[in-house]
């Protein structure tokens, strides 16, 4: 496997790892505010990304490749209300699909067709991820200002396993 493509591989395993503590910090925020649906989500949404990392980290090992775990960051976003998690997941999942084209772009100049083959999973993932982020999005900016539209999303969301 090309360097360059091992390299950002096993930064992504840390980026996606973040992803999970993001998400693990948006769904503790919204526990205290008591939308115990919304918390759900994200926490089923952490446990998603974390997955993804362990996805990686298996394709680099399987690959022969050294697989290095930095420090993974603590979350920075401040959340100022019940619509912020929400807008930075859907700019985050954005920013993480502009990762995996990266690494796709460099197995590509690599001619590392392996590697390309095994990101298209990502890249139809991240597809979706930004879909269902916007959609979220969407949602609370129709019902976020209702007590009772935003109790009833919040059991929607409560639903999600």
């Amino acid at each position: 496997m090309d360097k360059k493509v091992a390299n950002l591989l096993n930064d992504q395993i840390n980026k996606e790892l973040y992803s999970a503590y993001l998400y693990l910090d948006f769904s503790n925020y919204y526990a205290e505010e008591g939308l115990e649906g919304f918390s759900n989500w994200y926490y089923i949404q952490a446990r998603e990304e974390r997955e993804h990392a362990e996805k990686i980290l298996k394709y680099l090992k399987d690959s022969g490749e050294k697989v290095t775990l930095e420090a993974i960051a603590k979350p920075d976003k401040k959340l100022t209300s019940l619509k912020t998690p929400i807008e930075e997941a859907s700019k985050h999942e954005k920013y993480v699909t502009s990762l995996i084209y990266n690494i796709y772009e460099a197995a590509s100049v690599a001619k590392d067709y392996r590697t390309m083959h095994f990101l298209d999973w990502f890249i139809n993932e991240q597809g979706e991820e930004e879909s269902t982020a916007e959609s979220l999005v969407k949602k609370f900016e129709l019902f976020g200002n209702d007590a009772k539209s935003l109790y009833e999303l919040d059991k929607e969301l409560l639903s999600r396993k």
